[in-house]
C-alpha cells in the first residue's frame, strides 16, 4: 500500500510542479484584471488583447528586429504598456468611470475590437513562436523541469511582489487604495482621484502586458491567444476575490494546479469544463472568493 502510495506521489510531482509554476504566470495576468476591478469596477475587456499585444510585441523584438533575447524585450513592451494602458482609460473610460457598469463595459469592449481588428490587419492569424531556449533542469529521475517555465514563475513571483509593496508601502499605493475604498472621501483630502485611476489602469495594462510576454516564452500564440488567458483570469479573479490582486496570485496557483492534474486522469478537453464549474461554485457558495474581495 505505502509503495503504491510513494508511486503515485512520484507521478503527480512533476505535473504539479508544471502546475505550479503556469499558476503564477495566470496570477500576474488575473492581477491586471481584478486591480482595474478593484479600484474602479470597470471589467476591463480589452485585457485579452493587451495580452495578445505584448505576445507580438515582444516577438517583434526578439525575432523581427533581431534583439534576440525576449526577457529584455519584455520588460520594454511591459514599460511601454503602462502609459498605453493610461491612454486608454483616458480616452475610451474616464467619461464613463461613473455611469452604469454597462456604459465601461461597452468602452472596453470597444477597444478589445480596435484592438483585434488592428492585429488582423497587422500580423493576421497565423501563429508565432519564439525560439529561445534555456534548457531544462533535471531533479531525480523523474522531474524535468523546462528553465523557461521556472523563469517565467521567478518573474511572475516577482513582479507580484513588487505590486504588494507598491500598493502597501509607497504613497501613490496609499492613494490607490484610499481612491479603492471611497473615492469621493480621498478627493476631499486632496488626492488626484482621475490621475490615481490612470494609473491605476495603467498598472493593470502593465501586469497585463507582462503575463503576456512570459506566456510567449514558453508557448506558440496568436492574436486569439489572449482572449483564453483573459477568460482564465475571470475565473482566477473570481476564485481569489474580484478587487484582491493578492488573492488573485494564489487563485493563479490553484488554476495552475488544476490545470497539471486534470491530464493525469482525463482528456485535456476537460480542463476547461472543470475551471468554469469550478467558477460558477463559487459564485453560488462564496461570490467574495476563497480570499475575499478588494483588499
Amino acid at each position: 500500500m505505502m509503495e503504491s502510495v510513494i508511486s503515485f506521489l512520484i507521478s503527480v510531482t512533476p505535473f504539479l510542479i508544471d502546475g505550479l509554476l503556469l499558476g503564477f504566470v495566470f496570477g500576474v495576468a488575473a492581477m491586471g484584471l481584478t486591480l482595474i476591478w478593484g479600484v474602479m469596477d470597470v471589467i476591463n475587456l480589452a485585457h485579452g488583447p493587451i495580452i495578445s499585444l505584448a505576445m507580438f510585441g515582444v516577438y517583434l523584438l526578439t525575432v523581427t528586429l533581431g534583439w534576440g533575447n525576449p526577457y529584455i524585450a519584455l520588460i520594454v513592451v511591459a514599460a511601454l504598456a503602462l502609459p498605453i494602458g493610461m491612454g486608454i482609460y483616458y480616452i475610451a473610460v474616464n467619461r464613463v468611470i461613473d455611469a452604469p457598469h454597462l456604459s465601461s463595459l461597452l468602452a472596453t469592449y470597444s477597444v478589445n475590437m480596435m484592438l483585434m481588428g488592428v492585429m488582423n490587419a497587422v500580423f493576421g492569424g497565423a501563429p508565432r513562436n519564439i525560439e529561445y531556449s534555456l534548457g531544462t533542469i533535471q531533479i531525480g529521475e523523474s522531474i524535468t523541469i523546462p528553465t523557461a517555465r521556472l523563469v517565467a514563475a521567478v518573474a511572475a513571483a516577482g513582479i507580484a511582489t513588487a505590486l504588494y509593496f507598491f500598493l502597501y508601502r509607497t504613497r501613490i499605493g496609499r492613494y490607490i487604495r484610499a481612491v479603492t475604498d471611497n473615492r469621493d472621501a480621498a478627493e476631499l483630502v486632496g488626492v488626484p482621484s482621475t490621475r490615481i485611476l490612470a494609473l491605476s489602469f495603467g498598472i493593470g495594462t502593465l501586469l497585463a502586458a507582462f503575463a503576456g510576454g512570459l506566456i510567449a516564452t514558453i508557448f506558440p500564440f496568436t492574436i486569439f491567444e489572449g482572449s483564453k488567458y483573459e477568460l482564465k483570469s475571470f475565473v482566477i479573479g473570481v476564485l481569489g476575490g474580484l478587487g484582491n490582486p493578492i488573492g488573485s496570485l494564489f487563485g493563479g496557483l490553484i488554476l495552475g494546479v488544476i490545470e497539471g492534474l486534470v491530464p493525469m486522469f482525463l482528456e485535456t478537453s476537460w480542463t476547461p469544463v472543470i475551471e468554469f464549474t469550478l467558477f460558477v461554485l463559487i459564485l453560488l457558495v462564496r461570490p467574495t472568493g476563497l480570499f475575499g474581495g478588494k483588499s
